[in-house]
Formats: C-alpha cells, sequence, structure tokens
C-alpha cells in the first residue's frame, strides 16, 4: 500500500491524541481519530478515547464533524470495533456518517473485532487501507494488544539510577534522589501514562514512597498502586495506605495470608489479591494476570532491582526506561550495561536517548522471546 505524506502527516495527529490518551482509557485502548478533507488538505475533526474508555474515538471525531463527514477520510490509530458492548460498533457510525475512506493504523486482534471491523467498511463500499505508520500504532496500542492476546499488559520498568550506575537506597524510609526536577517530572508523566505502578515490599520499607503524580493539573491521573510483597509486613504507616482509599493500593501476596492481616489492610483500604509463591516470591506472571483480568492495560514497574530483574528473567517486559545522574558524554557506564544489568536475559534495542536537564534518559525496547 503506497500511502502519501499527507496521509502520514494526519496518522501521526492521530498517534500524538492517543499517546495523550494514555493511562486514562483502561481496559479500552487509547485511540486517535482524525477526519480530514484529501482535496483541501483540511483536518475537520479529531478525536480520542475519552477517560474510561468511553466514548470511542471515531465517534468523538465524527460527533464534531457532523454534516462535513461525508466524502471525508478518517484516520484512526486502531481497526474500528465491529461489536456491540457498552456503545454500537464504530464501524456502523462511520458508514452511517458517509465517510469515503478509512486508513488505520493496526488491525485489532480482540476477537470480537480482528478484522471484522475492516470487513464491514468495505462491505459498505468504503475504501479501507491498512498498516500506515504500523509499528508505532501496534507500540502505542501494546497495552491492549497484550491484554488481548498474551493476558498481561504492557510492562515498562523505569530506573532512576546514580552516574556510577547505582540505585540509590532510601534514607529512614525517604527516598533519596539522585536525578534533577526535570527528570523527576518525567517520571511523573510516565505515571501518568500508566494505569498501575508496582514496586516491591523493599521499597515500601526503604522509601516510604506515596508513588501518585505530582505533576500540576494531572493528579487525577494517578495510576493503581500495586505491591507485591510474598508475605503481609509490611509498615502500617506507610504513605500509600494513609492514602488508599484516595488512590487505590492492590497488595500481591502470598496463598495463606493471616486472615487478621488481609483485615488490617482492607480497613485501610488496600484490595488484596492472593496468589502462588516459592522460595523466590511470588509468581510474576500469576501477578500480571491478575492484573490484566481487573483491566490494567499498561504497568509501569518502579523497583527496586529485584522485580526488575524478575521480571526481566521471565520475558515479561516491554521497555525499559533509564534515568541517569548527568550527561556526561560519553557515560561513566554505557546505558545498555545499565540496562544488562539490572534487566538481563532480556534482548534490548535502543529505541531513543536524550538530555533531560542535568540528567539522560534511555529507552530501550524489548524483543519478544522465543
Amino acid at each position: 500500500m503506497s500511502f502519501t505524506p499527507f496521509d502520514q502527516h494526519m496518522m501521526g495527529i492521530a498517534l500524538m491524541l492517543a499517546r495523550r490518551g494514555l493511562g486514562t482509557t483502561a481496559p479500552n485502548p487509547s485511540v486517535g481519530a482524525v477526519i480530514a478533507d484529501e482535496a483541501t488538505g483540511e483536518v475537520i475533526a479529531r478525536g480520542v478515547t475519552q477517560p474510561g474508555g468511553r466514548p470511542h474515538a471515531e465517534t468523538q471525531a465524527l460527533q464534531r464533524a457532523g454534516a462535513r463527514a461525508r466524502g471525508a477520510t478518517l484516520y484512526v490509530t486502531l481497526e474500528p470495533c465491529a461489536h456491540h458492548g457498552k456503545t454500537p460498533p464504530c464501524a456502523d457510525a462511520v458508514i452511517a456518517a458517509g465517510i469515503r475512506r478509512v486508513v488505520i493504523g493496526a488491525g485489532d486482534p480482540d476477537p470480537r473485532v480482528a478484522g471484522e471491523g475492516s470487513a464491514r467498511l468495505r462491505a459498505a463500499g468504503i475504501v479501507v487501507d491498512i498498516g500506515l505508520m504500523a509499528d508505532e500504532a501496534n507500540w502505542v496500542t501494546r497495552g491492549h494488544i497484550l491484554r488481548v492476546t498474551a493476558n498481561r499488559p504492557f510492562v515498562q520498568l523505569k530506573m532512576a539510577l546514580s552516574a556510577q550506575g547505582h540505585v540509590p537506597r532510601g534514607n529512614g524510609g525517604a527516598p533519596t534522589f539522585v536525578t534533577g526536577p526535570e527528570a523527576r517530572a518525567a517520571g511523573h508523566l510516565m505515571r501518568a501514562e500508566a494505569d498501575a505502578i508496582l514496586v516491591g515490599s523493599g521499597t515500601v520499607r526503604d522509601d516510604d514512597p506515596d508513588l501518585r503524580c505530582r505533576l500540576p493539573g494531572l493528579e487525577a491521573r494517578s495510576p493503581v498502586r500495586v505491591v507485591v510483597a510474598r508475605s503481609l509486613d509490611l509498615p502500617m504507616p506507610a504513605k500509600l495506605f494513609q492514602t488508599a482509599r484516595d488512590v487505590p493500593v492492590w497488595l500481591f501476596t502470598g496463598f495463606g495470608a493471616d486472615a487478621g492481616e488481609i483485615q488490617a489492610y482492607e480497613a485501610a483500604g488496600a484490595h488484596i489479591f492472593s496468589g502462588p509463591a516459592t522460595g523466590e516470591g511470588l509468581s510474576l506472571a500469576h501477578v500480571l494476570e491478575g492484573l490484566a483480568e481487573a483491566g490494567i492495560t499498561r504497568l509501569l514497574v518502579e523497583g527496586g532491582p529485584a522485580m526488575w530483574r524478575g521480571f526481566a528473567s521471565e520475558g515479561l517486559v516491554d521497555e525499559v526506561v533509564i534515568f541517569r545522574q548527568g550527561g556526561e558524554t560519553p557515560p561513566l557506564v554505557a546505558p545498555d550495561e545499565l540496562a544488562a544489568r539490572y534487566a538481563p536475559g532480556l534482548d534490548l534495542t535502543l529505541a531513543s536517548e536524550r538530555r533531560i536537564g542535568a540528567d539522560r534518559v534511555s529507552v530501550f525496547r524489548a524483543r519478544p522471546m522465543g
């Protein structure tokens, strides 16, 4: 399929919209849609999946376009749905609006859609082109794709390291920061783009983290806070439990936890999930299955090193983001060496690297194992 520069520009806008919605639409994917007039180059309307997953991006854009949608082109990052859920199929709305052509970034593997949306559009005489900027469309939608195909969310490891590559340890129940305010703000934006954020019990004891998003204007986008603890021996005065009724706290622990301890944490507002445990700790695959079944599509793993290595060893990582103190070029420790140290066994590709304030951030994408 040959796409024009105008097609690419419009899909770029749709992808930007989809990225803006990350962290707000679970259990549905964040989708971006643009309605444009190819003849004049005019953008008629835009839409993005709304918080909570509905209304969908296509119906938002169609509603804004009104009668001007007739004869226009719809650019959408994910194949329009074709099934009746809580809302009618988007494919039917596109047909009714008189759209002439639909350009799709990625197909939807959800068995309720999986090609049916495209087929329904074509049957109505609409030109359908699939695959424009497919790699980025698939990446933006990766959490939804994995939840449907692998029963787990997208997993992103976030590391904040010293210039020497060391993990700062909390001091007296408070975190120790090694990166500057700009890097920390970028980390909080990652929280806003996640459905859930996960740490191990050691991080709770050492750092007493809050784990909410503290960017001005984005506080309401704080993710569900998840703690993996083989046994329920976490300090009840921890900040997480003091705010559990404001932002959800989910504890994953082993089968056979003491009923009294469970009751105490539940009384504080936490929700308890029980699963199989071994001498090495809880099954992280089981944790991810539980999160997927609860509607989580994007998981940010903030710490600590045991959690990073645990997810990596089981091949349950999609992206590794390393914030490194200082901007030395070359760095004191190469970023790929740091990635191999804290996320061993993964087949990683450096996707991007940039300076942020006085620090540097490196983003690696993992190729699927096997």
